[in-house]
């Protein structure tokens, strides 16, 4: 099988459009193989560390409210560290943070709003491929670190999470 590079950038652009994951041809006693990455990632989480805040005395619990959402700089660290059962939620790749599955939809979730694990929290488009991420814990989502649209990197932190 002779290929072309044009042959083979349509081939893959056969691929990247449709809701194909894979396909095979062979020709001639050749064979080429093309496959793409699953949509679905279950972002790694990890606990964040407060032992430097947890040997400072208590702060007056703040009550977030549901429907308004904050930067991490406008929450005093201390707050953000009242509880060892905060996870932050990294993001698994680099891309573009999406808090709906379309502009005119719902957010996924929002501050003071209780997840559980499998559920999705935001899409992160990385090489026009949309990737779910999803929570590994039950609890309430404390912050969202990161605004609609905007890039991440690997491992950037995206939400904080109160496990239950």
């Amino acid at each position: 099988m002779k290929l072309d590079l044009n042959y083979l950038k349509k081939l893959i652009k056969i691929l990247d459009t449709s809701n194909i994951s894979e396909f095979e041809i062979q020709e001639e006693g050749s064979r080429l193989r093309l496959s793409k990455p699953k949509n679905k990632i279950i972002a790694p989480s990890q606990p964040f560390d407060t032992s430097f805040f947890n040997s400072l005395p208590p702060v007056k619990n703040a009550v977030a409210d549901s429907n308004t959402e904050t930067h991490l700089h406008d929450m005093p660290q201390t707050e953000i560290a009242k509880s060892s059962k905060l996870i932050e939620v990294n993001s698994p790749m680099v891309g573009t943070f999406y808090r709906s599955p379309s502009p005119d939809a719902d957010p996924y979730v929002s501050v003071g709003k209780s997840v559980s694990e499998g559920s999705i929290l935001c899409i992160i488009e990385a090489m026009k491929l949309m990737n779910e991420i999803e929570s590994e814990v039950t609890g309430k989502v404390v912050k969202i670190l990161v605004e609609n649209a905007q890039p991440v990197e690997y491992n950037q932190p995206l939400f904080l999470i109160e496990k239950d």
